[in-house]
């Protein structure tokens, strides 16, 4: 049994900065992040794909938004919104994936799976919505919606704001598992999942995010994955960052990344996310998380090694 490696895409392996987000430009940077996956593809790994859609999920709420206001029609909450660019990016993942084997001559498929991943009812981050999601209002037309909204501090209005509750569970993640090590490559887990919470009839979808690298480091340890990818847009994990003293880390224990954080050395909703994910990974099996950029895959020794 070959060697299972998890990967979860940063945001900048769908969209970058500056771009429109048009479906050319993302599935030009999908193609990208997929072609700096050979390497581990060429050295027999078994291959689970995880990614974001943070712009894309915001973008599908604008949409329907602005087919409610201007061709009356239903607007679909946020866990569908989820499950459709779910299927989206996927289908780019799989497209962009497919021509990088082929064109390396390798036939292995590549098969995505629309997930959801269990949370709890009483997770502390219901009392606490923090994220904020879909378009801006004013005070009046936010007020008099349901939910929990917040001003903007920028002064460009109001948004709803939304849970961040940790997962707890990913369904299916045995087929996931099953798939990959059966030679194919599985996308999953897409923008951490759609979150779900248990009822007496099964599962009903919540209005939530959930941290798609924590997500993915629990599909990780789940399926017993020997190495865990987390890709963003900085070659390395750096501590003193943009400050003096800035300095760039070859690797971590699992103590030295929790004392980092306790200084405040990473940006919450940035790195901090990313090293926690890593710290679950590396304490609960024992593998080893690897915070880089796609493009640095390609080279023996890339990015920062969290291990215990």
């Amino acid at each position: 049994m070959g060697k299972l490696a998890m990967i979860a895409f940063g945001g900048n392996a769908l969209l970058k900065a500056g771009q429109k987000g048009t479906y050319q430009e993302q599935l030009a940077n999908v193609r990208s992040t997929c072609h700096s996956l050979m390497g581990l593809v060429d050295k027999g790994y078994d291959i689970v794909i995880g990614h974001g859609n943070g712009p894309q999920v915001g973008n599908a709420l604008l949409r329907h938004e602005a087919g409610s206001k201007q061709f009356g029609l239903q607007s679909m909450p946020m866990d569908f919104c989820g499950a459709e660019t779910q299927g989206s990016i996927a289908y780019m993942i799989e497209t962009a994936m497919e021509k990088e084997l082929r064109a390396a001559g390798i036939d292995r498929n590549v098969v995505s799976v629309v997930t959801r991943v269990e949370v709890a009812p009483d997770d502390p981050g219901f009392l606490n919505p923090t994220k904020p999601v879909g378009p801006y209002y004013s005070r009046e037309e936010a007020l008099s919606r349901p939910g929990q909204w917040r001003e903007d501090p920028a002064g460009r209005g109001w948004r709803k704001v939304v849970a961040s509750p940790k997962p707890i569970r990913i369904n299916n993640i045995q087929i996931v598992e099953r798939l990959a090590r059966e030679g194919n490559i599985v996308v999953t887990v897409g923008g951490g999942g759609i979150p779900v919470v248990k009822d007496t009839e099964g599962y009903k979808g919540v209005e939530a995010v959930i941290d798609k690298d924590l997500a993915s480091a629990l599909a990780a340890l789940t399926m017993h994955a020997d190495e865990f990818y987390i890709l963003t847009d900085v070659p390395k994990v750096y501590i003193n960052f943009h400050k003096e003293g800035e300095t760039a880390l070859d690797s971590m224990t699992v103590a030295q990344a929790r004392e980092y954080l306790a200084q405040g050395q990473f940006a919450e909703g940035s790195m901090a996310p990313k090293v926690r994910a890593g710290i679950l990974f590396a304490e609960r099996t024992g593998g080893r998380c690897v915070i880089t950029e796609a493009g640095s895959l390609s080279e023996g020794s890339c990015g920062t090694e969290i291990i215990p």
